[in-house]
């Protein structure tokens, strides 16, 4: 039941993530669903910088071998203090500091990229560019805002791997006489470990585990699906065939 009540709080939470980032661009997010290298610096990138506050009640670390890791790879890379590989992919934040800190529980992550495509048709894409559009903002309790989900509550956990940013607007006239602030471009305030490439890689192999996490199964069904309308076709030209060699002898 608690898995089932993450899941549906999740959910519930779309809607409202939808509408953040409605107008903004999203980019495409590079496609590595086969790149087993990729999953597996993802699920470390998630590890590391995600499973802190989210957790992801719906996966097992040892469902992590699907993609390549070892048991021992796991145990000695990936898993938390206290953590043995069968277990779900839990984190120790409290749900009481989680609300003490950013005002809500953060939400379960298990199926985030499929609820996005629900909701918006392209769940990579919406998360690829959102980890990619953080600055700097002090008007904000966290100090950061996002362009894709504005006033958004999450922290950058990633700002040491991409630096800081602020956000250039320029205040523009409506039709109508009214005025708005536009968004005109990113400026760097602090460079971060990594170049603006490698970061996007890296976002990407994010992005590329969260929505692996979210039907690790993905690639055996469609592999299977291929094979079932293959079948299915070739039943069908049996069918036809018999039935206009049934049809040819009655008068």
């Amino acid at each position: 039941m608690k898995i089932l009540n993450k899941i549906i709080a999740t959910l519930v939470l779309l809607p409202a993530l939808a509408l953040a980032g409605e107008g903004y661009p999203l980019d495409h997010a590079p496609d590595r669903a086969n790149n087993m290298a990729a999953l597996q610096n993802g699920a470390k990138l998630f590890v590391n910088y995600c499973l802190n506050c989210h957790s992801a009640a719906s996966m097992r670390y040892s469902r992590l071998k699907d993609i390549g890791l070892t048991d021992d790879q796991i145990r000695n890379n990936l898993l938390l203090a206290g953590d043995k590989v069968g277990e779900l992919m839990t984190t120790h934040l409290s749900v009481k500091d989680a609300k003490a800190w950013f005002g809500a529980a953060p939400p379960d992550l298990s199926v985030i990229a499929r609820s996005k495509s629900s909701e918006l048709g392209s769940g990579p894409d919406w998360l690829y560019t959102y980890l990619r559009s953080y600055y700097k903002d002090d008007s904000r309790p966290t100090g950061w805002n996002n362009m894709v989900f504005p006033n958004v509550g999450m922290p950058h956990v990633l700002w040491e791997l991409q630096g800081v940013k602020s956000a250039e607007f320029e205040e523009v006239e409506e039709e109508d006489h009214t005025k708005k602030l536009e968004f005109k471009k990113f400026n760097t305030v602090t460079p971060g470990k990594l170049t603006a490439a490698e970061y996007d890689s890296e976002v990407a192999d994010l992005v590329a585990y969260l929505t692996w996490m979210g039907e690790p199964q993905q690639s055996t069904r469609k592999r299977l699906g291929v094979w079932v309308l293959i079948w299915l076709s070739l039943l069908s030209v049996l069918a036809w065939r018999l039935n206009a060699s049934y049809w040819k002898e009655v008068k």
